[in-house]
């Protein structure tokens, strides 16, 4: 579904990825795992044509994403929750999750409002509520409904929990969950090595802008030193 080949992008006179190569199939969950700065997010600007590309391709179903705009993207089928959530703080909860909303790739079973109010009971319950008054764990649950609501091919989930309390990090999982056990592919980020192992299929470790190391659920938890080494865990 997701393929990047020998990317290489940068911020200026600064380059920050090197010849990054990965890929994601249809129904996988695929975690991007490293120290802050390594270039994760980054590599996530590539994919959603924030970043021009010094080198290298990115593919999504088989078409290059290279020159492409962010919107023409995300039309594609590529939904990004991004780091910090970045929610409309003006409108209502309702309001971001239909300002966006679309089925243009005809999902069999589509994400609709009802959908994700059985997903995320609060934002129901705070459907006339503005964003920007959501504490931030509903406003993390108002931005993956959001990005559901485009009826994505794949999401793409930058630090999805980062700091948020603990039992709402529990309660994000849990919904993460029901989303790839309805089939929906999933690109995360985040640094919660237990959920992380618990829902992904396959994980990516960066380094300085490089790949350094790839491999099942299996291979990371039997990879101890190599957790350490580049995760510092």
């Amino acid at each position: 579904m997701l393929t990047l080949r020998q990317v290489q992008a940068g911020y200026g006179h600064s380059q920050v990825l090197f010849d990054i190569s990965l890929t994601i199939a249809p129904g996988e969950v695929v975690t991007l795992l490293g120290r802050n700065g390594m270039g994760k997010t980054t590599t996530v600007r590539a994919v959603m044509g924030q970043l021009p590309l010094r080198g290298g391709d990115i593919s999504f179903a088989g078409q290059s994403l290279g020159g492409l705009s962010p919107d023409r993207i995300a039309r594609l089928g590529l939904g990004l929750v991004p780091e910090g959530r970045q929610v409309f703080p003006t409108l209502t909860v309702w309001e971001n999750l239909v300002a966006t909303a679309s089925n243009r790739l005809a999902a069999a079973a589509p994400w609709t409002l009802a959908r994700i109010y059985a997903l995320f009971p609060r934002l129901e319950e705070r459907a006339g509520q503005r964003a920007g008054t959501l504490s931030g764990g509903e406003q993390q649950m108002l931005a993956i409904g959001r990005a559901l609501m485009t009826n994505p091919k794949l999401l793409i989930l930058d630090e999805a929990t980062e700091g948020l309390a603990p039992l709402i990090r529990d309660e994000i999982w849990r919904c993460v969950a029901t989303v790839k056990a309805a089939g929906q592919s999933i690109l995360l980020i985040d640094k919660n090595m237990a959920a992380l192992k618990m829902l992904a299929d396959r994980h990516y470790i960066v380094e300085k802008g490089r790949v350094v190391w790839r491999g099942d659920t299996a291979d990371l938890t039997a990879a101890d030193q190599m957790v350490h080494r580049y995760l510092g865990l």
